[in-house]
């Protein structure tokens, strides 16, 4: 593992242009995030759109949010999703009924949020900051120290407050399977910076080197 590149997922897309640019600056997954109380929030349509306009090996990841599983599923049919990510308060049992290979979200407030990562059997596991009220989206970043023993349990994704500055820090301290970021390459919700979803890829290979 120590010697593959570190995979990024470029989340929270709303418009075509932001990515394709993702995509060529290297990112391996775009996110789409179905939940009506994100400002990044999609419609399957608009998602679809977008996706259906991605070259090969590229995925495409949904956001989802203690929604139901026959709408995950629907949703996910629909726009061809590769993978589902919850990110909610979905039990293991919920995680079983979902047609798609499934990331499952944790808000990390300290090391009882990982133990509660061995009750699951899932893809991967993306490591997100704790923030009341907020699911995912919330610019701030947690203890990465926490992140070494989820390792144990599955591929990590490294989330939560993640920004062209500190990326390489974090790539070299954890050593994740992968990295997530959303506000931390925006002008705006929804709106991706080009200049910083450039920089966030080249610092990520920076600190997958060292």
């Amino acid at each position: 593992m120590k010697n593959l590149q570190v995979k990024v997922k470029v989340c929270g897309m709303t418009q075509w242009e932001d990515a394709e640019y993702a995509v060529e600056q290297g990112a391996d997954a775009v996110g789409f995030i179905f939940y009506k109380k994100s400002p990044r929030s999609v419609t399957m349509k608009e998602a679809r759109e977008i996706i259906l306009k991605l070259p090969p090996f590229v995925d495409t990841v949904g956001v989802f949010v203690n929604e139901s599983p026959d709408r995950v599923n629907k949703i996910a049919n629909y726009c061809g999703l590769d993978l589902v990510q919850l990110h909610g308060e979905e039990s293991p049992a919920f995680c079983r009924k979902i047609h798609r290979r499934v990331i499952k979200a944790f808000r990390v407030a300290g090391l009882q949020s990982i133990k509660q990562m061995e009750k699951y059997s899932v893809s991967g596991f993306l490591l997100d900051t704790f923030c009341d009220d907020l699911h995912g989206g919330t610019g701030k970043t947690f203890d990465w120290n926490l992140a070494l023993p989820a390792k144990k349990m599955g591929p990590v994704i490294l989330a939560g407050g993640l920004t062209p500055r500190n990326v390489a820090q974090a790539v070299r301290q954890v050593r994740p399977y992968g990295v997530d970021v959303c506000s931390g390459v925006e002008k705006t919700p929804g709106i991706k910076d080009p200049e910083k979803v450039r920089a966030f890829l080249k610092n990520i290979r920076s600190g997958s080197r060292s």
